[in-house]
């Protein structure tokens, strides 16, 4: 791979290459782009309960908020892979700075009409601009420092992710499921129903306003630097042609492994406030029980840091192994506990989840060289398992009660066990034949 960075010379040795590009400034920048889509994203668990109410709608169907999301990642994965070979990283990171921003935007006609379908527009394109950014991010913050040491990056760069996913639901609460109406909209009906609804939407359209504003500024800073950093890439091919890393297994299970890591931790995460309402689990109000869901990222966020520190000494496929296998156990203790023990079992998952999506991500495409932006959007269309996983967790959470529906997660978190242990027992080379050089 060759690179080179303002003020360094143009183009790196093989040692170089090898070492990775210093740039500790680009890093924080990745870190930040990290916070900013992992925040935004983690506000779909309590817009959920928040759109569930107001247009009463059952978790099967009050869960296509997550399939709008996430389907966004399976239709422009790849497109955003293409966009980082024509553009480069930075340029590729401001186009998808402002398709968000245009997503948070549309949240206004979505609120004036009342329609739920088009809550779900405005949160399909609020994606497809997270999807940009987060496929210029995973390989970047890759890049940016020693190969060997990739996985331990990318889990601590996911922490930044964490953070913002903590923090973003609690405010998210407070601001949006704190204004939930004493109304009972279900008793009323036309003109009276959707002002009811307009009224009652005002405080999420006030929210995406404001995060609307920030990403405005923050794609103007990263369009300031769009010259900071140069990679060459792989330009060969059409978009489709990413597809052959799929040849691959040790690539294609770790895509498959992504699909699942996503569904399950989206679909815990958007049934975390119904789950802990529930009067034999803690019987909290809405607003309560929204306040309960940075705990739920907030464990990712202390197990990013403390994976950060153990993916340096241990085998990254043994330590994938064990923290799958305690997600699952973890579910296995909530589905059949009542009162605080479920509920805390259920938040506790976040920890487990922590290392999980950096560690799937960097055994997956590990030594792909040029193709990594290829490679990159590939995995990130697997992330379209957060728009299936869960809408079919809410159905089984309205056929058989949402204890009963914590099986299907918890069968991912098995498979990804599985994929772990393979990786450690070296039944899944990489297959690529060498390092690639400058």
């Amino acid at each position: 791979m060759t690179v080179s960075v303002s003020g360094a010379t143009p183009k790196m040795s093989v040692e170089a290459a090898e070492h990775g590009v210093d740039a500790p400034d680009l890093r924080w920048f990745v870190f930040a782009l990290f916070f900013i889509f992992g925040g935004i994203t983690s506000l779909n668990d309590v817009i959920i309960p928040k759109l569930k109410d107001l247009f009463t709608l059952g978790y099967g169907r009050a869960l296509l908020v997550q399939s709008a999301f996430f389907f966004a990642y399976a239709v422009f994965s790849l497109p955003g892979a293409a966009i980082v070979r024509r553009f480069g990283y930075m340029r590729s990171a401001s186009i998808g700075l402002l398709m968000m921003m245009a997503g948070c935007l549309l949240f206004v006609p979505a609120s004036s009409s009342a329609k739920f379908e088009l809550f779900l527009g405005a949160l399909f394109v609020l994606a497809a601009g997270i999807t940009v950014v987060q496929v210029v991010a995973n390989p970047l913050i890759s890049l940016l420092g020693p190969p060997a040491t990739a996985p331990s990056r990318l889990t601590f760069a996911q922490a930044f992710n964490s953070l913002g996913t903590t923090i973003f639901p609690y405010v998210g609460s407070i601001l949006i499921l704190g204004s939930l109406a004493k109304v009972d909209g279900s008793k009323l009906t036309g003109a009276a129903l959707d002002a009811y609804r307009a009224a009652e939407t005002r405080a999420v359209v006030h929210t995406y306003l404001g995060l609307a504003a920030a990403l405005l500024v923050v794609a103007g800073v990263v369009w300031t630097r769009r010259n900071r950093l140069h990679v060459a890439r792989d330009r060969t091919g059409s978009v489709l042609h990413a597809l052959t890393l799929l040849a691959r297994p040790r690539f294609a299970l770790g895509t498959l492994c992504i699909f699942l890591y996503v569904g399950a931790e989206v679909s815990i995460g958007s049934l975390i406030v119904g789950y802990l309402e529930q009067p034999d689990v803690m019987a909290l109000t809405p607003e309560a029980a929204g306040k309960h869901v940075p705990f739920y990222w907030g464990g990712a966020l202390v197990g990013r840091f403390v994976g950060s520190a153990i993916l340096r000494t241990a085998r990254p496929g043994a330590v994938l192994a064990l923290f799958a296998a305690a997600a699952a156990a973890l579910i296995l203790i909530s589905a059949n506990a009542t009162g605080t023990l479920a509920g805390w079992t259920l938040l506790a998952i976040g920890l487990a989840n922590s290392i999980m999506f950096p560690t799937i991500f960097s055994l997956a495409s590990e030594g792909l060289g040029t193709r990594s932006a290829e490679g990159s959007g590939v995995l990130a269309t697997a992330i379209v398992g957060g728009a299936i996983v869960p809408p079919l967790t809410g159905m089984l959470a309205d056929a058989v009660g949402l204890q009963a529906a914590l099986a299907l997660p918890a069968a991912c978190y098995v498979a990804i066990a599985l994929y772990g242990l393979l990786v450690a027992a070296h039944r899944l080379p990489t297959g690529l034949g060498g390092r690639a050089t400058a």
